[in-house]
């Protein structure tokens, strides 16, 4: 039976679009015809939510439409809600990584905050104009005194940004707790590497001499013993292992409040005020300087890998005092094109993945189907 569904796993992973296009294309759009139609019964037979929530969205696209004095607050409203959807959104898509593993902290979170650090030391001051602030980061037209700008208030113009960022990468680590708790309640045995990974991990607990294996049992061993302040700890320091975490405390039935209050919590204050201010200090204008300082001390290749970071920050911050105009540095095209091809690159990974994800759960099932035909003979 283990051969079988090891089988099973492998020919379902060989179905991506790199290796069997058209059957993976076929496969893609039959789970969405089957997702929509399990979409459409619930929905049919929750006709009182669905009415409820249509009525309630008819009164906002009203209130939205409809001229009248509220509309200041409307649009300060749509303002701050698409501020907290774009942030939260960015860290739901950091705890999937992307389907490379690379966190959006990376591409958005991190290059903001760096953004805001470096404009607020040339500016000494953190009184951005609202607008363009946050879309574009200019100095006030009256600059504060030099050395007046500290580490607490540029953490505090970054606070709401990195705060939502936290709570999308604390609610993205919810599917593994679902996925685990759901399979311990049904005996069902889910189709995940990870859940998989962590039953054999409990088989042959004792046997575990890797580092990587003895680390994992840290984590479950943690979270499992001393539960609240455990998941705490997992959620509050940088941990590649904390789906294991997730999954640890879904298949022990840990209730929800306690696994979610404590990823909230860690994700979302104590592990975002961390990563803040590493990247605050990292990009303090002396830090900035004595690395830029030490790019150009690289023997033989150093002054040509300076001049385009020399330039860039030069542009930035003609930008910051209003002085754009006298055109755009080679050094920023350079950057700017490189960082903008990462993240198109980073997207279109993503979509494959999800392609290549929803083919196979077609895959399954049919082998599914096929192995209940088997019983039934």
């Amino acid at each position: 039976m283990n051969e079988k569904k090891k089988r099973d796993r492998e020919e379902r992973q060989n179905i991506v679009l790199w290796r069997q296009p058209l059957i993976t294309l076929q496969y893609f759009s039959l789970e969405i015809l089957v997702i929509l139609k399990d979409w459409t019964s619930k929905l049919w037979h929750r006709q009182n939510i669905v009415v409820s929530c249509l009525l309630l969205l008819a009164v906002l696209i009203a209130t939205y439409y409809v001229e009248g004095a509220h509309q200041q607050y409307v649009q300060r409203i749509e303002k701050q809600f698409l501020l907290y959807a774009y942030w939260i959104g960015l860290g739901i898509l950091s705890s999937v990584g992307l389907g490379t593993g690379l966190h959006t902290f990376l591409l958005y979170l991190g290059p903001h905050i760096a953004s805001v650090t470096l404009a607020a030391y040339e500016c000494n001051s953190v009184n951005f104009p609202e607008p363009p602030y946050p879309d574009q980061i200019i100095c006030p037209d009256q600059e504060g005194i030099e050395g007046s700008v500290s580490l607490w208030s540029i953490i505090s113009k970054v606070r709401i940004e990195a705060c939502m960022w936290g709570v999308g990468t604390a609610i993205g680590e919810l599917p593994p707790y679902f996925m685990a708790r759901a399979a311990r309640l049904s005996g069902a045995e889910p189709d995940d590497e990870e859940y998989q990974e962590f039953e054999e991990m409990l088989e042959h607990a004792e046997a575990a001499q890797d580092f990587a294996s003895r680390a994992k049992l840290a984590v479950q061993n943690l979270v499992q013993k001393v539960g609240f302040f455990g998941i705490l700890a997992c959620a509050s320091i940088p941990n590649p292992l904390f789906d294991l975490a997730g999954i640890t405390c879904g298949h022990f039935l840990v209730p929800f409040w306690t696994f979610f209050g404590a990823t909230l919590i860690g994700k979302a204050i104590i592990k975002m005020h961390i990563q803040k201010i590493f990247v605050i200090i990292t990009f303090s204008k002396h830090i900035v300087e004595q690395m830029v300082a030490f790019i150009g001390a690289v023997p033989g290749i150093g002054p040509s890998l300076q001049k385009p970071f020399q330039e860039y920050l030069e542009a930035q911050r003609q930008k910051l005092h209003h002085r754009s105009e006298m055109g755009t540095p080679q050094g920023e095209n350079w950057l700017s094109w490189m960082f903008e091809k990462l993240v198109i690159a980073m997207v279109c990974y993503f979509i494959l993945s999800i392609i290549n994800s929803m083919a196979q759960s077609y895959a399954k099932r049919i082998q599914q189907r096929i192995k209940s035909e088997e019983k039934t003979k």
